[in-house]
């Protein structure tokens, strides 16, 4: 078995370290990841530049890029092999409900499973790691693997994994949720007068909406929610059938 690794925190984080050592007894483990955190950066794609990666010790890459371009780089560029299974992760920090049209770590899982291969993305409630956490963290990771590559997953399904930090209670199938977000820019001045912005700010809380990611997470379950990339909201059609709109010549 080959699996590859990666995430968005960076190739040193120390959950990526944790996931990759969990997976070893599984196969060969390949990790092609950041060579610096790039959280938040979403499904993008670097086409402007060259890409470099440099070979930190046997199977394990640094690459100056984004989560997205470590698996199509290490799939078709350093690996020129096909991976039996993707996995991105762990990441410091939850993403649940709207985070993951944000998130760097789930969607290098996207990648993969536009690619056609068996993808999860995992995820720890924290804002630093604990190391008893971490410990859960990857070895349920260890036990998703061993289930994805025994059994496979539905077509065009990839998975995003959440852990809650400090307890466990058991594990709970979920659907994507819905996140609040609060006053995201942070507004302030420098010591010569400028101002300046900081995203990222403001308090963050979720809809109490029972089976999803953000419940299950809040009430200390570890979250599995099959994901696709089908973005079309089917229950919008009957409203916009109704509308009006016409080609000009």
């Amino acid at each position: 078995m080959l699996i590859l690794v990666t995430n968005d925190d960076g190739v040193r984080s120390p959950g990526i370290r944790a996931l990759a050592d969990a997976l070893k007894g599984l196969g060969r483990v390949v990790v092609v990841a950041p060579d610096r955190n790039r959280s938040a950066v979403g499904h993008a794609l670097t086409l402007e530049r060259p890409l470099r990666a440099e070979e930190l010790k046997p199977d394990v890459y640094a690459v100056d890029g984004m989560p997205t371009d470590c698996v199509n780089l290490g799939i078709h560029g350093l690996i020129r092999q096909t991976p039996d299974l993707v996995v991105s992760g762990i990441n410091c920090g939850s993403n649940v409900g709207d985070d993951i049209t944000y998130s760097g770590t789930v969607c290098a899982a996207m990648e993969a499973s536009l690619m056609g291969l068996p993808a999860f993305a995992i995820s720890l409630d924290c804002t630093q790691f604990n190391q008893d956490d971490l410990t859960l963290a990857a070895g349920f990771s260890r036990q998703v693997a061993e289930h994805v590559l025994s059994k496979g997953l539905p077509p065009d399904t990839f998975l995003n994994v959440n852990v809650p930090a400090g307890g466990c209670r058991g594990m709970q199938l979920t659907r994507q949720g819905k996140r609040k977000y609060g006053d995201l820019v942070t507004t302030n001045k420098d010591p010569r007068g400028r101002h300046y912005y900081w995203i990222g700010g403001g308090d963050v809380g979720f809809e109490s909406i029972p089976g999803s990611d953000c419940n299950a997470l809040h009430e200390k379950m570890i979250s599995v929610t099959p994901l696709h990339t089908n973005l079309t909201n089917d229950d919008s059609f009957a409203a916009l059938q109704d509308w009006a709109l016409g080609v000009k010549a």
